[in-house]
Order: structure tokens, then C-alpha cells, then sequence
């Protein structure tokens, strides 16, 4: 019966947090699900642009590997969807939470880096190298400020505003006797 203790501020079971938390996560899939599949659509057009022949070989090869890393994007962040039909019924939603957000914080990188080439590639066929290695840089940059920095200082920000409700234990003195209580026994 542990599954039934409350386990969270909010008054939750595990099974609830657990649900709770593989909803916020489906919802989370869905916005970057679409960003991917936009993504992987525009790659996959442009090999059947009149233009995709005259591509050298640098990016050819960019346009390759930007292709299988939004592919192998769209696999992660459809994962979770596959694990959960999988483990349907079958005790496992907090297990099947972990290693879905596992998937997802993956899919994230690997999506920085979808978006990083595609830019690339755009922006060198467009401008010349170059221009292309600027902006692929700069999206690469922004991506990772907004991704990564950006949780962390938010992170930061919400322990150093996060009130210390907890009451710290008196320092302990000679043999054990907290400083408050020797302090007051002298009174």
C-alpha cells in the first residue's frame, strides 16, 4: 500500500505524481514533435529541388547528417508514446516517466543540432560558407542559452527565492549537547 501515501506537497500518490508528470510530458512532446516533423518535412523536400544537384560535397553532407538528426529526433521524442503502449497496464508508469524524460531531454540535443545544420545549409547555399557557419553558430548559441542556460539560471533564481522554511539543528558542543541547551542550562 506505499503506492497510496501521499508523496508531494500536493497530496499525490506516486501513481498520480506519475501521471501527472507523464501528462506534462506528453504536452511537452507535442510542441517539439511539431518543430521535427516541420523540420524533417523541409529536409526531406529538398532533395527533389532542381537545385539539390548543384550542392557540393560539404553540404551534401551537411544536408545528410541534418536529415538522420531529425530523424533520429522524431524517434525520441515518439519513444515515450511507444514505451507507454508497451507497458501499458503493467505497473510501470513511474519507470516508464524516468526513462521518457531521459528520452526527451535527448531528443532536445539532438534537435539543437537538427536545427544548427539546417541553418547551416540554408544559409551556405544561400550567402556562401561563411555566412552559413555564422548562422548555424548563432543558431547553435541560442539554442543552448534558451535550452540550457536559460533552466538553470531560472533554477537558481527559484532556490534563492525559495524561503529556508526548514529549521537548522543547534551546532553541537561538547559531547553532544547542542549550544542553545548548554546556553540556557547556565542561565
Amino acid at each position: 500500500m506505499a503506492d497510496h501515501s501521499p508523496c508531494t506537497a500536493r497530496n499525490e500518490t506516486p501513481l498520480e505524481r506519475a501521471d501527472r508528470n507523464f501528462g506534462e510530458l506528453l504536452q511537452e512532446l507535442r510542441v517539439t514533435q511539431t518543430g521535427v516533423q516541420i523540420l524533417f518535412a523541409f529536409l526531406l523536400t529538398l532533395a527533389f529541388t532542381p537545385r539539390f544537384p548543384s550542392l557540393d560535397t560539404v553540404q551534401r553532407t551537411t544536408y545528410v547528417v541534418t536529415l538522420l538528426l531529425a530523424v533520429l529526433a522524431a524517434a525520441l521524442f515518439t519513444a515515450p508514446a511507444a514505451l507507454h503502449r508497451s507497458l501499458f497496464q503493467k505497473g510501470a508508469k513511474p519507470r516508464i516517466v524516468q526513462v521518457s524524460s531521459r528520452l526527451a531531454t535527448l531528443g532536445m540535443g539532438v534537435l539543437v543540432l537538427a536545427f544548427t545544420g539546417s541553418v547551416l545549409l540554408v544559409v551556405d547555399v544561400t550567402t556562401g560558407r561563411a555566412g552559413g557557419l555564422a548562422a548555424g553558430g548563432a543558431t547553435l548559441f541560442v539554442c543552448l542559452c534558451l535550452w540550457w542556460l536559460l533552466p538553470r539560471l531560472v533554477s537558481r533564481a527559484v532556490r534563492a527565492d525559495t524561503p529556508r522554511t526548514a529549521v537548522r539543528p543547534p551546532t553541537p558542543v561538547r559531547g553532544g549537547v547542542p549550544h542553545r541547551e548548554l546556553s540556557a542550562r547556565r542561565r
